[in-house]
């Protein structure tokens, strides 16, 4: 019975082992994942109104947690929850300078962002060049055939 026992807590202890290890070489050895979740936590963070009018005042310059809390009926740990929101996505920057918090926003996640959707915009633009034709030619079926 002893003896059961243990193969057991070794095989269960070895496939623990595998788990991890095969978790924490997908973590390392693949960039591609990495840069998909940073544009996931740009996209998430700009999902939420407050949090893209935050950065739309921020466009405009720098401004303490304060100045940011003051058009939205919501507490300043509320506040400070969706500014964290803006910093683990890289819109944000946060200063701190002596007892007040300053923030500033960081373009370039913005500017992977917008890469990304000119990707479908060029899909949209032939889709309606397409369509531009076949409404210009109706008798013709196939928009490629069109001199």
């Amino acid at each position: 019975m002893r003896d059961a026992r243990a193969n057991f807590k070794i095989r269960n202890r070895t496939k623990l082992n595998q788990t991890v290890d095969r978790y924490v070489s997908t973590v390392i050895f693949n960039p591609m994942v990495e840069q998909s979740d940073r544009l996931d936590r740009v996209f998430r963070a700009l999902g939420d109104r407050t949090r893209r009018a935050m950065l739309k005042r921020l466009a405009r310059g720098e401004q303490t947690v304060t100045e940011l809390a003051a058009p939205h009926r919501m507490s300043l740990a509320a506040v400070s929850k969706h500014i964290q929101t803006l910093e683990k996505a890289g819109l944000v920057k946060r200063t701190v300078r002596g007892r007040i918090h300053y923030c500033r926003i960081d373009p370039r996640p913005l500017e992977r962002a917008d890469d990304w959707l000119r990707g479908y915009e060029r899909l949209w633009d032939t889709r309606i060049e397409r369509l531009a034709e076949l409404l210009r030619h109706p008798d013709h079926d196939d928009p490629s055939d069109i001199e």
